[in-house]
């Protein structure tokens, strides 16, 4: 059996971006049926995708630790740190000094600008529960950025299967 048979006979099929707009339903295609430009056009496809799917999982991860980050600040706030100087950070990059007089409660940033009294324990439940929601995601993401190696890995095998057909088919006269 030769290799482009052998992909044949597999079943992977890819989302194809030349499905119809009509449908709701991405068009599932089997690559093998595809002529090598239709398969240089799946694979920048799947890059791009990859691409955005790695800057996603990296800019969750940045997400993650800022979180886990505010677990350790707020385990930090303590009552014997009552009184003591601290740097209360304004932006990312400028902190001025104050003195912790509340080491019970702290405010917790819940987005969009919006900022809550909380306590320490339910800051870092607050906190925990951004983390594990956040590794939840970024499972799911994982799963996704393997299957989609997976198939690029496939069409590759695939391309260089025709390639290699094509080159070892007399030249028609």
């Amino acid at each position: 059996m030769s290799r482009a048979e052998d992909h044949r006979s597999h079943s992977c099929h890819v989302q194809s971006a030349m499905a119809s707009t009509t449908s709701s339903q991405p068009q599932q295609i089997n690559v093998a049926d595809l002529d090598l430009q239709q398969l240089s056009d799946v694979r920048r496809q799947l890059e791009e995708e990859l691409n955005h799917l790695t800057n996603s999982f990296a800019q969750l991860k940045q997400a993650q630790a800022k979180f886990k980050s505010c677990i350790e600040n707020v385990g930090e706030v303590k009552p014997q740190n009552k009184g003591t100087t601290i740097l209360v950070p304004l932006t990312n990059s400028l902190y001025v000094p104050g003195h912790l007089s509340d080491a019970e409660n702290v405010i917790v940033d819940v987005g969009t600008g919006y900022y809550v009294k909380k306590s320490r324990v339910q800051a870092t439940k607050y906190y925990d529960t951004k983390v594990e929601y956040i590794r939840t995601n970024l499972d799911t993401l994982q799963e996704t950025i393997q299957k989609k190696q997976e198939n690029m890995s496939y069409l590759i095998n695939v391309m260089q299967a025709k390639l290699q057909q094509s080159q070892t088919q007399p030249t028609k006269v």
